[in-house]
């Protein structure tokens, strides 16, 4: 599912089509964040320095389609730090001393036949 979905068609002028483009070229040139004036609306977009883009072109059907997108991930990739692990040590059992003349397994078997 998309966080968000934006789309505009309209019929535009030559003059208008390089309105909107110089208007996202200005965007794109300043980065960070930008606004773009959208007719109805303006859109403000967090634009990073690298981008990714895809630039389509197809001829048919009597029509000349260009399709030029650009895409950016939402936030900046953090590189993960390296896990440390930490070891817990198990607290190292003292030897009690048994009363003397008994061994520890004398010990038990007293205290079970008792």
């Amino acid at each position: 599912m998309k966080d968000l979905t934006f789309e505009q068609k309209r019929s535009l002028s030559r003059h208008e089509a390089a309105d909107q483009l110089a208007a996202l070229a200005d965007a794109l040139r300043e980065g960070e964040d930008a606004e773009l004036d959208l007719g109805p609306g303006t859109l403000g977009l967090r634009i990073p320095d690298d981008l990714q883009s895809e630039l389509e072109i197809e001829i048919g059907g009597g029509e000349i389609e260009l399709e030029i997108e650009l895409k950016w991930k939402t936030a900046p990739a953090r590189a993960t730090p390296p896990r440390t692990e930490t070891r817990t040590e198990k607290p190292q059992r003292r030897n009690t001393p048994t009363p003397a003349g008994r061994s520890r397994s004398a010990k038990r078997s007293t205290a079970k036949k008792a």
